[in-house]
């Protein structure tokens, strides 16, 4: 069965040239109207989603091929794709680049995946007419995408608008459907190698107002609705939606997550795919919450605990229940961010912040990323979540690294073949029913991770159970 699927990727010739700006703008635009959008962002970037979902006011998406798979990069957007909307695909880096010099895993291949029409962003500072050589190098590189557009960005006045768009226009025959000056004033702050996450901007609300005025006053939101409209039908039922677990109340296993500030780094798939599967997911806040609530699981995704260091710090009540919670076996995962949470303490420059101290570890935050990119690991060792010689896909981005480490009852599960890890060569740090590594996976191209974590929680669960009755029946005789 076809159905119309309105769907548009905004792409561009390079990172930062103004994709996630654009890309918001449009979707608070078109909201605007009362038109319903789907955001989804191209690539394992957490914070641009997060800025997606928050101008659509609903959850984003990400599709990677690399850590997904094609085929399951065409099953979430079936799933997840607007029907009466319209899908608002972020790129990320250059159009056309990708792991290696054929471009793959690249926002070009996906648009070819999805037949996407691609809306390409041109950074038009102390250029004029080499920005039209370089649209109509990317038309011509790959005819198979669908180039329908251009959006400049960084435009210096109305005459170098002019030149730029003659130029663009008559030499490649494409449209123009923005024209953006040089703002001294943008919506989002760069931090790292990317935008400062929505739950740490002060000022969420006004930053959205401001994208939505740029797209009202610069972009042609009725010409970019008319190209996604002008998407090819897309097949859909190939592909059905994830059926639930059937289970009583009593046989539901709750999964805690730390979700905050501190720790905002988690893919809506992977939530899904642990609902789907019929476990509980309640939120959690280790700045605010005094004790961790009662779970069967804990999962604490990435973010910045650097940004947060002395308020996780000072609420200590809640660090050592998660410590004591971890020596009685609670089952926790933790990728980065959650990773060094775990820890015993994370060093910033003089200053040494306690942490849960759950594994012996110490970290240190350094001026250069330690580990940037794509990571493929082979696990090699018993652990709580993982059979042994499972390939698993993944993605780093951090500054910190390990300062001390004892051992302790620790081991690593898995070998690294790409990236970097937790030294270059092992990742994945085990003790008791806790995994925890630099390295962030995604549900869909790691089916195993979500039923692994529910057959784990459910396990811990019903050893308390016993172990309560037993002192229960101790008590009675």
């Amino acid at each position: 069965m076809n159905q119309m699927r309105p769907r548009i990727i905004i792409a561009a010739l390079r990172g930062g040239a103004g994709k996630t700006t654009l890309s918001v703008a449009m979707t608070v635009a078109l909201r605007h109207q009362g038109i319903g959008v789907a955001p989804f962002k191209k690539g394992p970037d957490y914070i641009d989603a997060a800025w997606l979902a928050r101008a659509a006011s609903g959850p984003a998406f990400n599709l990677d091929t690399y850590l997904m798979g094609s085929e399951r990069v065409v099953q979430s957007f079936t799933r997840h794709a607007a029907k009466d909307g319209v899908s608002i695909i972020e790129g990320n880096r250059g159009l056309y680049d990708g792991v290696n010099s054929e471009g793959e895993f690249s926002t070009a291949e996906l648009a070819k995946l999805l037949a996407a029409p691609v809306i390409l962003v041109v950074d038009c500072d102390k250029v004029t007419r080499t920005a039209a050589a370089m649209v109509l190098g990317c038309k011509a590189l790959d005819p198979a995408v669908n180039i329908q557009g251009v959006i400049l960005s960084r435009v210096n006045g109305s005459r170098h608008a002019s030149v730029i768009r003659r130029s663009i226009e008559e030499s490649t025959g494409l449209p123009v459907y923005g024209v953006v000056p040089r703002l001294p004033d943008l919506p989002f702050v760069q931090r790292h190698l990317g935008l400062i996450p929505p739950e740490e901007h002060d000022h969420v609300r006004q930053a959205l107002e401001k994208a939505g005025k740029i797209a009202r006053d610069y972009l042609d939101i009725s010409g970019l609705l008319a190209v996604a409209r002008s998407a090819h039908p897309w097949k859909v039922g190939a592909f059905p939606k994830p059926a639930k677990a059937r289970t009583s109340s009593a046989g539901t296993v709750t999964i805690g997550m730390i979700k905050d500030a501190a720790f905002q780094f988690y893919y809506q798939e992977n939530i899904e795919a642990l609902t789907d599967r019929g476990a509980r997911v309640i939120s959690i806040n280790a700045l605010e919450d005094k004790v961790l609530p009662p779970v069967d699981a804990l999962y604490i995704g990435g973010g910045f605990p650097e940004t947060q260091a002395g308020q996780l710090a000072r609420n200590e009540s809640f660090r050592l229940s998660v410590k004591e919670a971890a020596e009685k076996g609670l089952p926790i995962y933790a990728e980065c961010g959650g990773f060094i949470y775990l820890g015993e303490s994370l060093q910033i420059d003089d200053q040494h912040y306690p942490m849960a101290g759950a594994l012996p570890v110490t970290f240190s935050l350094e001026k250069k990323p330690q580990g940037h990119g794509y990571t493929t690991l082979t696990v090699d060792h018993e652990n709580p979540y993982f059979p042994v010689g499972t390939t698993l896909s993944g993605h780093e981005f951090h500054y910190c690294r390990i300062l001390s480490q004892r051992e302790e009852n620790t081991y690593t599960a898995f070998s690294v073949r790409k990236g970097t890890g937790i030294n270059g060569h092992r990742e994945g740090l085990c003790r008791k029913n806790i995994l925890a590594g630099f390295t962030h996976l995604h549900a869909l191209g790691t089916p195993g991770w979500a039923g692994a974590i529910i057959d784990r929680a459910r396990q811990y669960r019903n050893e308390n159970q016993i172990f309560e009755d037993n002192i229960h029946i101790n008590r009675r005789f």
